[in-house]
């Protein structure tokens, strides 16, 4: 668990309470199901583990990151200030059967949509950028599942300078640009001087800058 005093073994006994090792129960929340004012990227569900389905729409549910109490449902649309609406069963696999398939294409080769029919087909792949990753990827599969709703929690980054893309994409395209086009660009945010430092090399935009910068020769169609 996240948090050490969620709140779940509170008025429990000993016997009855969750300890390391236990198991405990999750849910999906539906799109638009989320309670108000919740962030939905940092939302997640959790009870201690009954087998009984009877109990669990009446269990007491907290929110992983939070540790606030909340009920849920299954009977209407949206949840409520303190409900969360929750998928079903039947749901899960509805979704699943209509799902996309990101890793395949289509019978035309473009990449598939929950509508897609026919023979699929491997994707083709063009390499953009190297970035190397820690062995956190491993926990990928619970992004998939809805379980970790941000990818940038599960695996850490490690990125090459000689390979970046800044290195790679970014300064290739501001040195195709034409300098007339960059300083009119650049002109409320860098000075002509700074662009030649960058153009050469010799210096690196803060990130506001670089953002500004990317924007400009995507804009350009350099990249």
């Amino acid at each position: 668990m996240r948090k050490p005093r969620l709140g779940l073994n509170k008025g429990m006994k000993y016997s009855d309470q969750i300890k390391p090792f236990n198991f405990v129960m999750t849910c999906h929340v539906k799109p638009f199901g989320f309670p108000f004012r919740a962030d939905p990227e940092r939302f997640h569900l959790i009870a201690p583990y009954d087998m009984d389905s009877r109990n669990w729409l009446k269990a007491r549910w907290f929110d992983e990151y939070s540790g606030e109490e909340y009920g849920i449902t299954t009977a209407r649309p949206t949840g409520d200030r303190y409900t969360a609406r929750v998928k079903t069963y039947g749901e899960v696999i509805e979704e699943y059967e209509f799902h996309a398939e990101s890793k395949c294409a289509d019978p035309f080769g473009d990449e598939c949509s929950k509508d897609t029919r026919g023979l699929l087909q491997r994707r083709r792949v063009k390499i953009s950028e190297i970035k190397f990753i820690g062995k956190e990827s491993n926990s990928l599969e619970q992004v998939e599942a809805g379980m970790i709703h941000d990818r940038r929690r599960v695996y850490a980054e490690y990125e090459d300078p000689k390979r970046s893309a800044w290195v790679t994409k970014i300064l290739p395209a501001i040195r195709k640009a034409k300098p007339a086009l960059l300083i009119s660009g650049c002109r409320d945010f860098l000075s002509s001087r700074a662009l030649r430092d960058i153009r050469a090399g010799r210096s690196k935009p803060h990130r506001k800058n670089r953002e500004k910068l990317i924007a400009l020769v995507t804009k350009l169609k350099l990249i």
